[in-house]
């Protein structure tokens, strides 16, 4: 196998057969000439090879997701509208209304929010179980409804490292899949499926694209799962749909849960992304390697500058030796823990408004993985619907501030934030 840094460039890509574009092209079409009567009722049965519509597939896209595949160690992906559209999607082409997922407690909040929101609308339970709670606590939360187990790699904004290995272990052990959310991480500093998890899910608006410009989202299958082994709990996959018809297990082997996603989920939800979006996806995914070295490179010089500072009460950033999750990141993450730093201003939420306000080359935006410097309040934004003790009980303190560190000179951006801090500290 080639190394990350080719198969970023290379890997999925297809020669335009009629131009020889070396470059993936935009395919800005809706949908596709049927070469006679036949070619129609096949595409339309599934039996062919071509696609049929765009709505759950464009040659664009499908470069974009063999491509995320190939990175993450899968068999198949797709991209889709946006991260939530990728968890909806993940989620929905494994569970229906009624059943039940077992998610770790330290989820991202726009997670959360979806989660209690629109999927419990649908018929999802969600439960969670803290992140490093013992084995005999997840088996106990386990029930016939459940139908995955689903965390994040570095969850967003307190950077708390999550044993894959062991929630994999989990999961298996009760007959579900782990999903794994990996947008902080992106396929560069760590692979879940190589640590046991089934299904990896991105935003791809993130580091993947990385420049800040477009949205999206992407599923990754990682082939590793065994439908048939657990039919009972997902029929859908494992048994034929009707009578003469092949099951998806039967269809697409170890793509069969992708290939229902694909072929059912996205194609009737249609949570489609633009082919211009994926153009700029693409392009982002060829460099990914050299911006997370710089990302990682500028996080940790700006962390350990932070971690000096008097009107900071905390710095969370696994990078530091002294973090609660340095250890673990060693062993997940040994390319480097990501790129969000968060801070908790001693001044607790007036000293914040303060730092907020006085930079000057830092973007104060919701936004994580961009090449500019980012920095926003979580309580007063991304936490603001919750309670303040459902606040404090995430760890979301007054002063607590993301920052996504980007790629400009870490001397420019440090001396940016000790004006902040300076001024917080007035």
């Amino acid at each position: 196998m080639a190394d990350f840094e080719t198969r970023q460039i290379h890997a999925g890509a297809v020669v335009d057969a009629q131009t020889s574009a070396r470059v993936t092209p935009i395919y800005q079409t809706a949908g596709y000439v049927f070469s006679d009567f036949d070619d129609g009722e096949e595409r339309f049965a599934g039996r062919s090879t071509m696609r049929a519509y765009s709505r759950n597939e464009n040659p664009t896209n499908q470069v974009a997701g063999r491509r995320l595949a190939d990175l993450e160690g899968g068999v198949d992906g797709i991209v889709v509208a946006s991260g939530q559209a990728a968890i909806a999607a993940a989620l929905f082409s494994l569970a229906r209304a009624g059943d039940h997922i077992l998610a770790t407690s330290s989820l991202y909040e726009g997670t959360r929010e979806m989660f209690r929101g629109a999927l419990q609308r649908q018929g999802l339970d969600v439960e969670y179980v803290a992140d490093d709670a013992d084995e005999a606590e997840w088996a106990s939360r386990i029930t016939d409804r459940t139908k995955a187990v689903y965390t994040e790699t570095i969850p967003n904004p307190l950077n708390q490292v999550v044993d894959l290995e062991r929630l994999a272990g989990i999961a298996h052990r009760a007959g579900v899949p782990l999903v794994v959310d990996s947008t902080v991480a992106t396929p560069y500093l760590c692979r879940p499926i190589e640590w046991g998890a089934d299904i990896v899910i991105h935003s791809t608006s993130k580091w993947l694209a990385g420049h800040g410009a477009v949205i999206g989202g992407a599923v990754i299958d990682g082939g590793t799962f065994d439908w048939a082994a657990n039919a009972d709990r997902f029929p859908h996959l494992a048994d034929a749909p009707r009578p003469g018809v092949p099951s998806y297990v039967e269809r697409f082997g170890a793509g069969a849960y992708l290939g229902y996603l694909r072929t059912v989920t996205v194609l009737e939800y249609g949570p489609t992304v633009p082919p211009t979006s994926t153009f700029l996806l693409l392009h982002g995914i060829e460099t990914l390697s050299l911006r997370m070295d710089k990302h990682i490179r500028n996080a940790q010089e700006i962390a350990e500058w932070l971690a000096g500072r008097p009107e900071l009460a905390a710095v969370h950033y696994p990078g530091l030796p002294g973090d609660p999750f340095h250890e673990r990141a060693q062993k997940y993450l040994p390319l480097g823990p990501g790129s969000i730093v968060s801070i908790d201003l001693a001044g607790g939420r007036e000293a914040t408004r303060r730092f907020i306000d006085a930079l000057e080359l830092v973007t104060p935006m919701t936004h994580i993985g961009d090449v500019r410097t980012l920095a926003i309040h979580l309580g007063s934004t991304i936490h603001a619907k919750l309670t303040e003790q459902e606040r404090r009980d995430a760890g979301i303190t007054p002063g607590l501030v993301r920052l996504s560190i980007g790629l400009e000179s870490a001397r420019d951006v440090i001396a940016d934030l000790e004006r902040g801090l300076v001024a917080a500290g007035a």
